[in-house]
């Protein structure tokens, strides 16, 4: 029988015990601690396994140890100081090695999965420069709490220190960017320290880091595996019920209360919408929050910040109280001094930027319904209509930006055939770049569809790795990957993984031969347009050349038979679209 842990809190559901599969109970039910829908449940093992006789090595029961905890997938290179380690991945059956072109890509996938799913994944290198190369996409995982566990080899222990092959001082190298950072020194430690592992970057929503010398790996080693129950603990959180009925009395005397979600809501779009129509509160987003709820629902009035709507400025603007719930306070999002109610899972994130009039520390799975129950319900007509109205004059300007006459093509009409075309539960991983800008400002999303993101890091490079990975995770999902000439060619390389492993991801390249966003932010500095031109390729038949499909768009209409093309392959697919550098031009 199986197990399914909640990546909320921890909760874990035992077929056994409750005597009912998982996958049978009602798409209604919820967690029975902190309240998170069924969708946050990830499969954590189907049966125990132990290791205790017979010639099993230190990289055995590491693996073993970590599958037993959760690990499923492990993304990286092999190499001559890992090969321990990779061995024993090759000998388990539940765990699924994914060889990439290039590190950075390991650790991209490994974080993108992480923010997919609320599991750990992991991934690995050798000593020196393979673990080097993990840097970028181990700091997106650190500054967007993702779990990630990062297995790397090392020189043999009597040569650490005397400057060997290939050696660097890793410990150090990882220590900024972990939550935990440990050598293995000697076999006894190994169950403890990837049992830690898997435990800090779970909890602490951080990248662990365990470095395994070439000798240790390869040690003869057998040991009891330890369960997941009894050593994790559960992150269910919600406040005291005197701070639940402040909150309420703060919300009850306001007059123009706007809710303003972030990625920490992201599972919860039922009840905040419910709770938003019982206030009669417009709901806007950070960018990382969009999708929390069905996009055309009356009470949405687009994002808020550098890709916000002119009815999210104007409400948020005009508010006397704003209800934060599961936000960083990006200073992209450009959340404003307010009297405000804040609600996250971190306490560090109460009263980041400015004081609040009521912080909440908890999951808002829990909270949301607790305020819910306790506010009154409201009648704001003159409210309701002016949120109509700034609406509609918002979207009436969206339309009238589509122009699908000009060549290059306009980001906004991409954005708009894309809209009406992806699947309704589609993955969007978006790299860096002003693609990702039109698609925050101008792309309606489904609480059905996700999207994946460097939010706080925005390094060039994450969407084709993060389209990777959420293939692997949702085979029979589309995934869409929206990127620029720029982001894509720094990853390029690992379209051939996508070949390889018969991934079928569609890469939509916004091909403005430009670095966009930089030639726009030298012109709004007052610089001259230098260095941002890009060489320009035919990434169409680099597609083609590495087994892919290839599509050339140069003209708007050919765009909606190129992306019909695309979302009806079984294969990997780049569709290379000339695009205009030009802003509302």
């Amino acid at each position: 029988m199986a197990k399914y842990r909640c990546t909320v809190c921890n909760y874990l559901y035992d077929e056994d015990e409750e005597g009912k599969k998982f996958k049978e109970l009602p798409d209604d039910w919820r967690c029975p601690v902190c309240n998170s829908p069924k969708s946050v449940f990830i499969l954590l093992t189907e049966e125990i396994e132990e290791y205790e006789k017979g010639d099993t090595t230190v990289s055995d029961i590491l693996v073993q140890q970590m599958v037993e905890l959760g690990l499923k997938h492990v993304f990286g290179i092999p190499g001559t100081s890992i090969l321990g380690v990779v061995d024993a991945i090759k000998k388990n059956d539940k765990l699924e090695f994914i060889q990439v072109r290039h590190e950075q890509t390991a650790a991209f996938m490994a974080s993108a999965y992480g923010k997919l799913t609320g599991n750990v994944a992991a991934c690995l290198s050798v000593a020196g420069p393979g673990s080097t190369n993990l840097a970028t996409g181990l700091y997106d995982a650190k500054l967007d709490n993702s779990p990630v566990v990062a297995l790397t080899g090392m020189v043999q222990r009597q040569l650490i220190g005397p400057g060997s092959f290939q050696e660097i001082d890793q410990y150090s190298f990882f220590e900024p960017l972990t939550v935990f950072n440990k050598i293995l020194m000697s076999k006894e430690q190994t169950t403890t320290l990837s049992t830690l592992a898997i435990k800090h970057a779970i909890v602490e929503h951080g990248v662990s880091h365990i470095g395994i010398p070439n000798d240790v790996q390869k040690q003869y080693y057998s040991s009891k595996i330890v369960p997941f129950r009894g050593n994790f603990p559960s992150r269910a959180t919600k406040p005291a019920e005197f701070m639940i009925n402040k909150a309420g009395r703060v919300i009850d005397h306001s007059s123009r209360p706007v809710i303003i979600a972030g990625l920490g809501a992201i599972d919860q779009g039922e009840i905040l919408l419910e709770f938003a129509n019982k206030i009669n509160a417009p709901i806007t987003t950070t960018f990382k929050g969009k999708g929390v709820v069905d996009e055309d629902e009356p009470l949405y009035v687009g994002s808020h910040g550098g890709i916000g709507s002119t009815a999210s400025t104007i409400l948020v603007d005009k508010a006397d109280l704003i209800i934060v719930v599961g936000s960083s306070f990006s200073d992209m999002t450009q959340i404003p001094e307010k009297k405000t109610i804040q609600i996250d899972f971190n306490p560090m994130m109460i009263a980041r930027r400015f004081p609040v009039e009521v912080g909440l520390v908890g999951n808002s799975s829990e909270i949301l319904p607790a305020l819910n129950d306790v506010v009154q319900k409201k009648e704001r007509r003159e409210y309701l209509i002016e949120i109509k109205s700034l609406k509609d004059e918002w979207v009436q300007l969206l339309n009238e930006e589509i122009d699908d006459i000009k060549a290059p093509l306009r980001a906004p009409y991409i954005i708009n055939v894309l809209n009406n075309m992806i699947a309704k539960d589609a993955i969007v991983t978006l790299d860096v770049g002003e693609h990702c800008w039109w698609f925050g400002r101008n792309f309606w999303m489904k609480k059905s569809q996700k999207i994946l993101m460097s939010g706080s890091l925005a390094t060039m490079g994450f969407g084709l790795p993060a389209a990777l990975a959420s293939q692997i995770m949702y085979p029979d999902r589309q995934v869409i990957c929206i990127t620029g000439d720029g982001g894509f060619s720094m990853v390029m390389a690992d379209f051939l993984t996508a070949v390889k492993y018969n991934l079928p991801i569609k890469v939509f390249i916004f091909n403005n031969q430009q670095l966009g966003m930089i030639m726009q932010e030298q012109k709004m500095e007052g610089y001259p347009n230098w260095q941002t031109e890009l060489q320009n390729m035919d990434y169409a038949a680099f597609a083609r050349e590495c087994g892919g499909v290839g599509i050339t768009v140069k003209n708007p209409d050919e765009l909606p038979d190129a992306v019909s093309k695309a979302l009806s392959s079984d294969k990997p697919v780049i569709v290379d679209i000339d695009t205009d550098p030009v802003r509302f031009v």
